[in-house]
């Protein structure tokens, strides 16, 4: 039988990118993300989740209990179908029998399947998930969560004129007069440091059952997941630290901003040029302002 985390968590989680765009925004053309006021880069949260879960999904061939719930084209609804089925609920029939079958979810029927889905899907019993759709699997809040990360310095986007030799059909190609040459964009930050929070509750983790086993494979996945995630438009992004600190209990020892403030980053070159490496940076933990009842771990 699989123990889940008995201990608190929290986390600092750094990387960087070196010619890319780390996460592009849909309603800005696609330029990489940044806070307006005082341009400094943004990563979402689910940007960040979405390349853990493509780690997880890789190396476990997407087998239970391993599988990931949030995937591309996937059809949410089916999995919540096959959950039913797995725990006894008959999901077949019109959608008036469904109804009168508790199709829609009667609480035990629900929870059975919300069950099987956290024990199944390692992105549901993580990070949690909404998944009261017509087949209900009810609503899971996960014991793992991330904030937006956070340049550390401000960033300036550039925005890169590209050419393609070629074109894409007969009628482009008229129109270019024998010149197939078409032009594009491509959006990069030259080099920006990133800084990520998380907590990990163990209270949520009981109701999951998320556990050690899935803990190593999360601390796992945000050493290595950027070396599976490589394309023309990230450029170089790389994991540069990850510190953890565990708390000896479930409630935990301490407040998780001062934890956090333990964890600095400070330029130490020439801060009238822009920063261009991860060398042009210092990371200093405080390892003495841990609290008692608190132990640091540094995974990277």
């Amino acid at each position: 039988m699989v123990t889940s985390l008995e201990n608190r968590y929290e986390f600092v989680y750094l990387f960087d990118v070196e010619n890319g765009n780390p996460n592009g925004d849909p309603d800005a053309g696609n330029m990489p993300r940044i806070d307006p006021e005082t341009s400094h880069g943004l990563v979402t949260d689910v940007c960040l989740k979405r390349k853990i879960r493509n780690y997880v999904q890789m190396k476990n061939e997407n087998k239970s209990p391993y599988r990931i719930y949030i995937q591309e084209k996937a059809v949410l609804i089916h999995f919540h179908e096959e959950a039913h089925k797995a725990v006894g609920v008959d999901v077949t029939g019109s959608e008036e029998e469904g109804k009168k079958k508790g199709r829609k979810g009667k609480g035990d029927e629900v929870g059975k399947a919300r069950d099987w889905m956290c024990e199944n899907f390692y992105d549901v019993r993580t990070f949690g998930a909404v998944m009261a759709l017509k087949t209900n699997c009810g609503t899971v809040t996960g014991p793992v969560q991330i904030n937006f990360a956070r340049s550390i310095e401000p960033i300036t986007p550039l925005e890169i004129t590209i050419t393609r030799m070629a074109v894409a059909t007969e009628e482009e190609a008229a129109k270019q007069e024998g010149d197939n040459r078409t032009m594009g964009r491509k959006h990069i930050v030259p080099y920006g440091l990133y800084r990520a929070e998380g907590y990990i509750s163990a209270n949520f983790a009981k109701k999951t059952n998320f556990s050690e086993d899935d803990l190593t494979l999360l601390w796992e996945s945000l050493k290595n997941m950027f070396d599976h995630d490589h394309s023309a438009a990230r450029g170089k992004m790389s994991a540069r630290r990850l510190i953890a600190f565990r708390h000896d209990s479930p409630v935990g020892s301490a407040p998780a901003h001062k934890l956090f403030d333990l964890v600095t980053v400070e330029r130490i070159s020439d801060t009238g040029i822009p920063a261009r490496s991860y060398k042009d940076y210092n990371v200093k933990v405080e390892e003495g302002g841990v609290p008692q009842g608190v132990e640091l771990l540094d995974l990277l």
